[in-house]
């Protein structure tokens, strides 16, 4: 069973539909026990970090999801909320990542939208993917490279596209809504 993490957040709906195509059971909860015991986890968002983070805090979701064992995917605001820290609502993030979230330079187009590739993919949930394949972003917001970045993202600047560190892995991209890419890397997560 995977566990969608279920919170003020959006996108969970898309994330549930994504796993339903490919033929996967999942739940959406915010219940410490059931994520506790899922075989996956799954922590999307679209939202704003500082107002998402105290709702994680009410339900007691931001002590839990850093102790999880089983592999963890956080997806867009989900991965930025597994960082250190964001400058969105000068946010305190989980600190499974030790790297800041940071905005775009506004003399720029943000937020950044739309279809782009990724460049030094280096972890598992990349099999039978390649460097020109796209993923489908939309953010204003983004986590800057780290010893944990496994793969870059051009935009403005280079940013971690996804980050790994042992069971947890993040994407800034919305694999749920990036096609057949998206889908095989859905595949990958559930495949761990």
């Amino acid at each position: 069973m995977i566990a969608i993490i279920k919170y003020n957040g959006g996108n969970v709906n898309s994330v549930q539909n994504a796993l339903s195509r490919l033929n996967a059971e999942s739940i959406i909860t915010d219940d410490t026990e059931i994520i506790k015991q899922a075989d996956k986890v799954i922590f999307p968002g679209v939202g704003e970090a500082s107002s998402t983070m105290k709702i994680l805090k009410e339900k007691g979701l931001d002590q839990l999801i850093p102790t999880l064992t089983q592999p963890v995917l956080g997806i867009c605001l989900g991965m930025q909320l597994m960082c250190r820290n964001n400058q969105e609502g000068n946010t305190k993030g989980m600190g499974i990542f030790d790297v800041s979230v940071k905005k775009f330079p506004t003399e720029n187009i943000v937020p950044h939208m739309g279809w782009n590739t990724l460049s030094d993919l280096t972890s598992d949930i990349f099999s039978g993917i390649k460097a020109e394949d796209d993923f489908y972003f939309v953010h204003s917001f983004y986590c800057g490279l780290s010893q944990n970045t496994t793969s870059v993202c051009n935009y403005i600047l280079p940013f971690s596209a996804t980050l790994q560190k042992n069971n947890f892995f993040a994407t800034q991209f919305h694999p749920e809504k990036s096609g057949k890419t998206g889908n095989i890397l859905l595949k990958n997560f559930l495949n761990l």
